[in-house]
């Protein structure tokens, strides 16, 4: 089968064409003919399965056989597509853009961590198609900034990766402010029964597709476990790193600290890397990105936001530097190697306090993962922590450059010293003649015994000052 058997009209053909497709995948063969004829879908989809294309190039077709007329510059919305990140919205929409360029069909992307001033523009410009994440869109629809009261189709991606990051209330108000009737698409790779009550609350009699990645991503990827300290993680880590044939990989830890940390010590190494997570900008993260796929740096770590949505080609090697809690999470990081066909290798170190999660990934995928051997050597990590070297002087001991130095920690001694000092310099003497005082304790008073001047001294000075009567 190929996408001309899918009755696709010639511009998406020609843009099929352009991006190297040659042959539909499951995921597309089964959804594209359901779009076409308006129909809700249920999709269970892993990441890799090609489903981006399975909505968008349907969904262009449909705008492009309701458009009538010439193209004015006032436009309604009327697709809307939330995603659980911003690295998918970026790339969703610019999926749309390469699939559409032989249409008139324009895409607003929109999500938080960066100003809204350019999104809001692009609204206002007018665009058919929006892509966005849950807590920008409701935020910018509180403001009235952007409205849907043309939206035909609502499309749904990685609906349980937004119930995991906690969006599920702004998508159940957002759906609430849409038109009721319109179609659906509702994508989410696992069906939690959350994600199971949503789907039914909004689809409307769907058609239900299950799709297993081609040739099964997970069958496709050497998985292998180290059972390590928690302490030899990042030593491990970088053995790995440096013995076996690495040329791109991804390191998933579980925090934002952890992420930080882990890049620095590789870089420390001499192994080029860069973090992503949440609390990086955008542009921080897009930079990042750009680095890894340009081949400036070998090595991305991120926590879980990068395991959807980033599209990254010829990642040879995943690392789990830390076991992830819920198990769907291990089949999607490792999702990010074996892509399009090829191979890829999957590494995870697991911990005593892990094995727990571990078992619940080998329940999940029906295998075993290997046990490696520990390699001999691996240290601890803070013996990978290289202390700033101290500032050194080209003064001798106990010397300064501005004269020798004499350290004093008993304070009234201090201020005895510091008065011998300023009358040698009050006599004369060259500035740096003398030694410098370090005083350390308490500070040295002054030198006069009498308290400053206050105004109740000042009146009793007066006072005592004055001649007696009589």
């Amino acid at each position: 089968m190929n996408f001309k058997s899918l009755e696709l009209i010639d511009p998406l053909l020609q843009a099929v064409k352009a991006e190297g497709y040659e042959t539909p995948t499951p995921i597309q063969v089964q959804a594209i003919p359901l779009i076409l004829a308006k129909k809700d879908v249920l999709a269970c989809a892993q990441t890799g399965t090609g489903k981006t294309a399975a909505f968008a190039l349907p969904i262009l077709q449909l705008l492009a056989e309701q458009q009538k007329g010439p193209h004015h510059a006032s436009r309604d919305i009327q697709v809307l597509i939330l995603t659980p990140t911003r690295e998918l919205a970026s790339q969703i929409a610019q999926n749309f853009s390469d699939y559409g360029r032989n249409l008139p069909f324009k895409n607003a992307v929109i999500f938080g961590g960066v100003r809204q001033h350019a999104q809001v523009r692009a609204l206002r410009s007018g665009v058919e198609i929006v892509i966005a994440t849950p807590g920008r869109l409701l935020d910018l629809m509180n403001q009235r900034l952007v409205h849907f009261r043309g939206l035909q189709i609502l499309v749904l991606d990685e609906a349980d990766r937004m119930l995991d990051m906690g969006f599920i209330h702004d998508v159940r108000k957002i759906i609430a402010s849409v038109p009721k009737v319109r179609q659906t698409l509702f994508f989410s790779a696992t069906m939690p029964a959350e994600i199971r009550k949503l789907s039914e609350q909004i689809l409307s009699r769907p058609t239900r597709i299950e799709v297993t990645p081609v040739a099964s991503t997970v069958d496709k990827i050497n998985q292998s476990v180290y059972h390590v300290s928690k302490k030899q993680k990042t030593a491990l880590l970088i053995r790995l790193l440096q013995d076996l044939s690495v040329k791109r990989a991804i390191v998933f830890t579980r925090t934002k600290r952890d992420a930080n940390r882990v890049s620095d010590l590789l870089n420390q190494a001499k192994i080029r890397a860069e973090a992503i997570h949440g609390n990086k900008s955008q542009g921080a993260r897009e930079a990042a990105l750009e680095k890894i796929k340009l081949g400036h740096c070998q090595v991305l770590v991120a926590t879980d936001i990068a395991a959807r949505g980033i599209d990254i080609d010829n990642v040879t090697h995943v690392f789990n530097h830390d076991i992830p809690n819920m198990p769907e999470a291990y089949v999607h990081r490792i999702g990010r190697t074996a892509r399009a066909g090829t191979e890829g290798v999957a590494i995870s170190l697991c911990s005593t306090d892990e094995r727990g999660f571990l078992h619940d990934i080998e329940k999940l995928i029906r295998k075993n993962i290997h046990s490696a051997p520990m390699p001999d050597g691996v240290v601890a990590e803070s013996h990978l922590l290289q202390a700033p070297a101290p500032k050194r002087s080209h003064a001798g001991p106990g010397r300064s450059r501005n004269g020798p130095v004499l350290r004093v920690s008993d304070a009234p001694h201090a201020q005895a010293v510091h008065g011998a000092v300023a009358r040698i310099a009050a006599r004369g003497a060259a500035p740096h003649a003398g030694p410098r005082v370090v005083i350390r304790g308490a500070p040295a008073k002054p030198e006069h015994s009498n308290p400053p001047a206050s105004p109740n001294n000042r009146k009793k000075r007066r006072k005592a000052n004055q001649p007696k009567k009589g």
